[in-house]
């Protein structure tokens, strides 16, 4: 059996001050012409991803990105080649977008894909785009529910879309009448609810889906059968156990000390970014985190930031 070498791609996501993100249509001469994908191109020898994007976004579109994030690394095999894109968030670029290759180019939204036929590779790539910057998690435990609630409101009425219920000091049944009350809640706002560690409650509460602990993680044999599925991680190997199980994305820390968990050892941002790097999923820093951090964790190749006492 003959293995065949990788090619390594950068491609970018780049994004507008609308919300929408850029496709690029492959030109004819090339494999797949007329296919939609992410724009960017092949690494050549001695460039780093970032550099490569860099060249390609001034070859391809005449721009030159000037703020760009390490984003996550896909693996894909097509009938004519293996490839591994690096994909990076790009924020800020000078120049006015133009097909320089003749070919075209559309703006889409995660909710509203309105060309096709896409590139199987970058279909992950769509539903990693969903998720919002920051997570937040729950801490009525701490504070009181009723005290929590408006907080949780205000956080919606100001844009948060993605929350983890996590409330290890209560019953079953006091879990799932909170669930059920942050999930209307949150509903109403458009936003998403996870909760963590309890499969069935989630459901029964009308959740969209479930957040491992890290000790669930490790046992499960199967992704929990959820529409969306996340994580938490400590190290590598609980890393690529969310990867291999098919999660939605993974969340890893405590990058800095925090209350939670005062007694653990934290990352720190150096360690974050080699824990992280080349990673198929999305992921969220978390531990001492607070919403000032974001552009520093993306800096470090995370997807955003989980914020718990912060965030409300």
């Amino acid at each position: 059996m003959i293995t065949r070498q990788r090619i390594t791609v950068a491609a970018a996501v780049i994004s507008n001050n609308r919300g929408e993100f850029l496709l690029a249509q492959r030109p004819p001469g090339k494999p797949y012409p007329g296919y939609w994908e992410f724009p960017g191109g092949k690494i050549e020898s001695g460039e780093t991803p970032p550099q490569a994007l860099v060249r390609e976004l001034e070859e391809e579109l005449g721009i030159c990105a000037t703020v760009l994030y390490p984003w996550i690394t896909r693996e894909h095999d097509y009938t004519h080649a293996s490839v591994r894109l690096h994909f990076y968030r790009v924020m800020a670029w000078h120049g006015e977008i133009r097909g320089k290759e003749r070919q075209q180019f559309a703006w889409q939204t995660v909710d509203n894909v309105t060309v096709a036929p896409l590139l199987p590779a970058n279909m992950p790539v769509l539903r990693a785009l969903e998720l919002p910057l920051v997570y937040g998690v729950t801490c009525a435990g701490e504070i009181g529910r009723e005290a929590f609630m408006p907080r949780l409101a205000h956080a919606l009425q100001q844009g948060l879309r993605l929350v983890q219920v996590r409330e290890k000091t209560l019953s079953a049944s006091e879990l799932r009448a909170f669930a059920v009350e942050v999930v209307a809640l949150a509903q109403s706002h458009g936003a998403r609810v996870l909760l963590n560690g309890a499969t069935e409650i989630a459901q029964a509460a009308g959740a969209a889906g479930v957040h491992l602990t890290a000790a669930q993680l490790m046992s499960a044999v199967r992704r929990p059968d959820v529409a969306w599925c996340g994580a938490s991680c400590h190290n590598a190997v609980e890393l690529a156990r969310a990867a291999m199980l098919g999660m939605d994305f993974a969340v890893l820390g405590p990058v800095a000390p925090t209350l939670t968990h005062p007694d653990t050892a934290w990352l720190g941002w150096e360690q974050f970014t080699v824990e992280v790097r080349d990673y198929p999923l999305p992921v969220y820093a978390i531990g001492g985190m607070r919403a000032e951090n974001l552009a520093t964790a993306r800096h470090y190749g995370a997807h955003g930031v989980a914020l718990m006492r912060a965030m409300w």
